[in-house]
């Protein structure tokens, strides 16, 4: 049995100038120790699921219909008193904007400290900063910066905190979203093989959400491509990066450099993304297409073109 299992999962948000359909009809499984990635365009809605998967959802989002199994629990039937008991102990986020996911006037230390307090009550503080000690050595962050404040933090070392606090109950989930954004190249790089080496060493599932291909290729096994709140393509790494089916997952990639293979220009994707509160009736990369066709106003179904690899078009 998959340890996380999603089914026809539709997200929206109330807008002044609509109902916004920021996920509509998601469906993926992610079995134990394994990675999937979210790849695709800002606003596609990969932030969203992962905040779905958490339950923080903001005041003017709502979950229209679907289902998210963890561990065979159905997330969104649990009380928020049973919900605040698995964030974090069973399901944690490393967080996009590390420096708004601390309390700038707590200490970095105590901050990860109370949500082992939290989850394990018959802990003692000492104990729990202890624990601390032990995350810090694990992330690469030196012991005696456990008393110091964000902002006394570099970027890199606050992610590596965000990393920590993840860690702290032992979860057998976590959601990475943009974990190296504005950070240089080696600290990315740094950052990015620690994660790998975690995940590696406590057998931990990772839903790893990303505009970034090339980090998105090197640390998942599984990718699900996004487009305009719909998932378009997904399958193993492999399958999806190198015999790509869906024409945004190709235009996607054309788009992107590469040091690899054949050099090429690179080629931009004509037009813009289509209004969310109005979406198209039909494939909703269809104004963009290179190869649409009338076909393409009726709304497309998955086709399966390999093993566990599927597509959302009529032209598959």
């Amino acid at each position: 049995m998959a340890l996380l299992e999603v089914k026809n999962l539709s997200i929206g948000y109330r807008t002044k100038q609509g109902y916004l359909k920021a996920v509509e009809n998601v469906s993926f499984s992610l079995e134990e120790g394994r990675s999937l990635g979210f790849v695709g365009e800002s606003g596609c809605g990969k932030t969203t699921i992962g905040m779905a998967l958490m339950g923080l959802m903001p005041p003017n989002g709502s979950i229209g219909q679907g289902q998210i199994l963890f561990d065979g629990q159905d997330l969104l039937k649990m009380t928020e008193a049973q919900r605040r008991k698995t964030r974090w102990s069973q399901i944690a986020m490393i967080f996009q904007a590390a420096m708004n996911a601390m309390n700038p006037v707590q200490r970095v230390g105590d901050q990860i400290a109370e949500a082992i307090l939290v989850h394990h009550p018959e802990v003692e503080k000492a104990e729990a900063l202890t624990q601390v000690e032990e995350l810090f050595d694990l992330v690469g962050i030196p012991r005696d910066r456990l008393r110091g404040y964000p902002h006394q933090y570099s970027g890199g070392m606050k992610q590596r905190a965000i990393i920590a606090m993840a860690l702290a109950c032992k979860p057998k989930l976590i959601i990475a979203d943009e974990p190296t954004t504005a950070l240089d190249v080696i600290v990315q790089d740094q950052i990015l093989e620690e994660v790998k080496k975690l995940q590696k060493e406590f057998n931990i599932s990772v839903v790893f959400i990303s505009h970034d291909i090339s980090i998105v290729a090197d640390m998942c096994q599984d990718i699900a491509v996004m487009y305009a709140g719909q998932m378009v393509e997904c399958g193993p790494r492999e399958a999806v990066f190198d015999s790509p089916v869906h024409p945004y997952t190709k235009a996607l990639l054309s788009s992107f450099p590469t040091i690899t293979g054949e050099k090429g220009d690179l080629i931009p994707i004509p037009g813009e993304t289509p209004n969310l509160i109005r979406p198209p009736t039909g494939c909703r990369f269809g104004q963009r297409c290179p190869g649409a066709s009338p076909t393409c106003s009726v709304a497309p179904k998955w086709v399966r073109v390999g093993p566990g690899h599927k597509a959302l078009c009529c032209h598959c």
